[in-house]
């Protein structure tokens, strides 16, 4: 009677070891457990760490509250100025209310990613190619907007949405290179030609002064020379004044006259300057 009793007392532990271990459920600190009892929800969320459940009659399904990190396929569209590109992005989001994340829609990630696919290609459409390469934060903010606004009932919340590449077609690209090459172009002659300005205007100035200095010409003149002559080359420079030049231009021989007899200035000068009638 006594082994009888002492084989109950052992089989009802066992039973009671086995039911507690088909009910334990660990909970970890990232997660949140939404308890179902015979398919509906009871109590609060079941907070991390070690947590019972009535076997064969209650589920605890677990929801991940860390931040998921879902990245958005590439999305084909054309802009508003008729442009066709291909747009990817990626979107980072989060479980706030477990119950409405497992409730209220199937698969929370699988309807995260079709809305930030149908968003990126509204904003494809909505948007300049200009805004797409360079307005991006405004895009993203925009985007955000968009995703957020049906995540919220799903209760999932959207932290932060950015745009990660926006590929062009060939021929746009080489569009945009000769129109930067264009634009570099002209801001080069604009610098070039305000440098001619600056520095006509510098030489107006020291023509101004050297002409009230004729000393500061010859000056310059020698340290031209000096400069020339620092150089290893067999360049000979001869200063050589202009008013020297005037002066043999002067001084030169004069042109015959019209029948091969004395200059005209000459023979005017001698009819002019003849002895006087006796």
């Amino acid at each position: 009677m006594v082994q009888e009793l002492l084989v109950a007392v052992v089989a009802a532990l066992c039973f009671g070891v086995l039911y507690l271990a088909a009910g334990a459920r660990v909970v970890k600190q990232y997660e949140q457990g939404v308890l179902f009892r015979l398919g509906r929800v009871t109590g609060d969320v079941r907070t991390p760490g070690f947590n019972l459940v009535i076997p064969f009659v209650d589920r605890l399904y677990k929801v991940n509250l860390q931040i998921v990190t879902l990245p958005v396929p590439a999305q084909e569209g054309i802009t508003r100025d008729n442009v066709t590109v291909r747009v990817d992005a990626v979107v980072y989001f989060r479980v706030v209310d477990a119950v409405s994340a497992l409730v209220k829609v199937e698969d929370y990630k699988f309807a995260v990613s079709q809305m930030a696919q149908t968003s990126l290609r509204s904003i494809i459409g909505k948007s300049d190619l200009d805004d797409l390469l360079s307005n991006r934060e405004q895009l993203n903010q925009g985007l955000e907007l968009m995703i957020d606004s049906p995540a919220v009932g799903w209760g999932v919340q959207v932290d932060r949405v950015e745009i990660k590449d926006v590929s062009l077609p060939d021929t746009m690209k080489r569009s945009m290179a000769r129109q930067a090459e264009a634009d570099r172009e002209r801001r080069a002659r604009i610098i070039n030609a305000d440098a001619e300005l600056q520095a006509s205007r510098k030489l107006a100035e020291a023509a101004q002064q050297m002409a009230a200095t004729p000393s500061a010409l010859q000056l310059r003149l020698l340290q031209t020379i000096v400069a020339v002559a620092a150089e290893k080359n067999s360049t000979l420079v001869l200063p050589f004044p202009v008013e020297l030049l005037r002066f043999l231009e002067r001084a030169g021989p004069q042109q015959p006259g019209p029948n091969g007899g004395a200059p005209a200035g000459i023979a005017d000068s001698t009819l002019r300057t003849g002895p006087p009638p006796g």
